[in-house]
């Protein structure tokens, strides 16, 4: 046997079927896409139209609100803290702020509010750290490990 004489077996591969070639081969003319109109031409993509019905997305109510002044925060597990900290991107020994957050990587998002404090993963170091908002799983196991956590409290505002 030799490589020009492989072949399929018999019936392995269907041939496809050829579109627009008479009337006679029972996909002539309009190739089985049946008259004009927007549909019987290439590159038609009308998700969500229902024949002029009122499509279904807009039947349905709308539900919820978006705030435009949200803030979003950068997350900062305990367990990346730690790794930072073993792999000697961040010092231990001085105080960690969001700057040196930033500085070693751990933040990358420049459009975020602040930075907050998460509990997933553990840490065995006394660390000072400075953050927008800590959970009080986080603070916990910081205060266990013999460091300190202080979150940057948002200034009242003042009636006067």
């Amino acid at each position: 046997m030799k490589l020009n004489e492989l072949r399929d077996n018999p019936g392995a591969r269907y041939k496809a079927k050829r579109l627009g070639r008479g009337i006679g081969s029972g996909k002539g003319k309009t190739s089985g896409r049946g008259v004009k109109g927007q549909k019987a031409r290439t590159g038609v993509a009308l998700n969500g139209f229902e024949g002029g019905q009122l499509p279904l997305y807009r039947r349905l109510p709308k539900r919820g609100f978006t705030n435009p002044m949200r803030k979003e925060y950068a997350i900062l597990n305990l367990g990346q803290l730690a790794a930072a900290i073993a792999a000697g991107r961040l010092d231990a020994g001085q105080p960690i702020t969001e700057a040196s957050l930033r500085e070693a990587g751990l933040v990358r998002s420049r459009k975020v509010a602040g930075v907050r404090l998460l509990a997933k993963g553990s840490i065995s170091v006394p660390v000072q750290i400075t953050v927008s908002g800590a959970s009080a799983a986080a603070v916990a196991a910081v205060e266990k490990a013999g460091g300190s956590v202080s979150t940057k409290a948002a200034a009242a505002p003042t009636e006067g």
